[in-house]
């Protein structure tokens, strides 16, 4: 009996041991997997870190009046080009232009103005041969959707109804600058100034009209087109004003030469100008 006893106490403390180093050897097991796991997600994390780091990243000065049709091609591009990445910058030219000039990052400048690029040319801040005439707008006044006022022509823009008009501010938005030489050559300009509510560019032109907090605004034809919130009331005509012309450029300081010739180049190319076209522009023949 005493033997069994001293047997079984032995057994029983193999045993116990046993499931010790059990017990130990699977939270090694679970301590080993779950470090495992962290280096996984951490190397995941690096890879993808490093993916981030190997893209090129673009500045794109652009007209605001280009932002629908950039955002459209920036789509199209970044899937053909995974390792670029498209950054826009949308203002009015004139700022835009001072930005440049005063330092600011920029790969590619996309005016809506010739008065706008020139000065950069002649400055040397743009690339030798990389500026060129992409498209051409025009100049059309807007009303809300809803509006009843009977805006036909520019001088129904002094009918009594018509308390503000909206343009882009002339020194520095070049629809605005339009607007003005449309409205100089038509003998308003002067008489309107009382109703004339400036802004920053043409999108917040077509933003007081979408709102009511203008009567009637001047944009380019492809702002208009872009919200179901105005309508055209007339088209201004072309004859009072600068044909409006959209140059584009490399800007001299670019980072990323090769990167900025080749959307440069893509901006010119079928696919590019064909989305232009759906918005409202034009190429020039």
């Amino acid at each position: 009996m005493r033997i069994n006893y001293r047997n079984s106490l032995v057994l029983f403390m193999i045993m116990m041991v046993m499931l010790l180093a059990a017990g130990c050897g699977g939270g090694a097991a679970t301590q080993t997997d779950g470090a495992a796991g962290t280096a996984g997600k951490g190397t995941d994390q690096a890879v993808s870190d490093a993916k981030q780091a190997a893209k090129t990243d673009l500045t794109i000065s652009a007209a605001a009046s280009m932002t629908d049709a950039l955002e459209e091609i920036k789509k199209a591009y970044e899937l053909a080009h995974p390792d670029v990445e498209l950054n826009f910058n949308f203002g009015g030219s004139g700022a835009l232009q001072k930005q440049i000039e005063q330092g600011a990052p920029a790969d590619l400048f996309l005016s809506a103005a010739v008065k706008n690029m020139k000065p950069l040319v002649e400055q040397g801040l743009m690339a030798d041969g990389k500026v060129k005439t992409l498209l051409k707008n025009e100049l059309v006044a807007v009303v809300p959707a809803d509006s009843a006022n009977p805006v036909a022509s520019i001088a129904d823009l002094g009918n009594a109804d018509v308390k503000k008009v909206a343009i882009g501010i002339p020194e520095s938005v070049p629809a605005g600058n339009y607007a003005k030489e449309a409205l100089t050559n038509s003998k308003l300009w002067e008489p309107l100034q009382p109703k004339l509510v400036q802004a920053k560019d043409v999108r917040q032109v077509l933003q007081y009209v979408e709102t009511g907090n203008a009567d009637a605004g001047f944009v380019y034809k492809t702002d208009a087109l872009s919200s179901s919130k105005v309508k055209i009331a007339f088209t201004v005509d072309q004859g009072t004003y600068s044909t409006v012309e959209y140059p584009a450029g490399i800007v001299k300081a670019t980072k990323h030469a090769k990167e900025a010739e080749d959307f440069y180049e893509y901006l010119q190319s079928e696919a590019s100008l064909d989305v232009f076209v759906k918005y409202g522009f034009s190429v020039p023949e």
